[in-house]
């Protein structure tokens, strides 16, 4: 019978915060598949466990991905751990999930630590409806398309940064999104943890003169449906009646129905619509 993949989430800072049950998966697996072998095994020292251990990263995943696969099917019971946190989020382990599910193979999580959620609940932001977005992209283009959803993303927003190109992401965020509440958290679950409840503007003046130290997690409010629906209606308002009347025509609704909706957008009545209509043709024909 094939083996089991166990997703075993490890402490993002302070050490206790480890189950029983992943250390004793820990040392009951023939193998641990880890992202940094030379960082994980300062964790399994501590906790003196001695299982044989192999790296699966970003920069082999596919390779080494499919050699775990093949000795999963021949029976062999495998551990994956990042270097903190919990398989799977932001890094190559949904890579191997996802050759492990095409397999046949099992897949176990066995839940723990994970930054984000971590952050969010400390954020004293919104946390019903959240968007993980972890990294933004390196690249222009990609990091461009992502940054226009989010104008419009109404959920709170979770994102992951490194402290040296904290400033240059809060800049971004900031010139694409204006101001924003954020909570900017650091060290977690460390000695000098430290969530820092602002808005984009202060914190960028903030870690402009501060230097940031420790990986940061970000939690962003989103677009509340009362700005959208202002920025709508100031839209509306930039235009004419004519023009507005002229938007709902050129779909084939008929001109009283228009009007109705015109007078919707505007947050006026129909009549007022109607003699705003009558005074922009007047104007018109003098």
């Amino acid at each position: 019978m094939a083996g089991t993949l166990y997703l075993c989430a490890t402490p993002i800072g302070n050490l206790e915060d480890i189950t029983f049950r992943v250390l004793r998966t820990l040392k009951e697996v023939d193998l641990i598949a880890a992202e940094d072998t030379r960082n994980s095994i300062r964790l399994l020292n501590h906790f003196e466990i001695h299982t044989p251990m192999t790296s699966y990263h970003e920069y082999n995943k596919i390779e080494k991905g499919r050699d775990l696969v093949r000795q999963l099917l021949e029976g062999r019971q495998i551990a994956l751990i990042t270097d903190a946190g919990t398989p799977g989020i932001s890094d190559p382990g949904e890579e191997l999930v996802a050759m492990c599910q095409e397999a046949g193979i099992r897949v176990t999580s066995l839940p723990g630590p994970a930054a984000c959620i971590t952050a969010l609940t400390m954020s004293g932001l919104p946390t019903r409806r959240f968007a993980f977005e972890a990294f933004l992209p390196s690249d222009k283009k990609e990091k461009q398309a992502v940054l226009e959803e989010l104008k419009t993303e109404t959920r709170t927003v979770v994102l992951y940064e490194a402290p040296h190109r904290l400033v240059r992401t809060l800049e971004e965020l900031y010139a694409a999104l204006g101001n924003r509440r954020i909570s900017v958290c650091r060290e977690l679950t460390k000695k000098h943890e430290t969530v820092f409840g602002t808005t984009l503007e202060e914190a960028l003046a903030y870690y402009r003169e501060q230097e940031p130290r420790g990986e940061c997690v970000i939690i962003m409010e989103g677009r509340s449906r009362r700005q959208m629906e202002e920025e709508k209606q100031k839209a509306w308002e930039r235009m004419s009646l004519a023009e507005h009347m002229r938007y709902y025509e050129e779909q084939g609704i008929g001109r009283k129905e228009a009007m109705k909706l015109v007078a919707k957008d505007r947050g006026v009545g129909k009549r007022e619509v109607y003699q705003g209509l009558l005074e922009e043709e007047k104007q018109a024909g003098e």
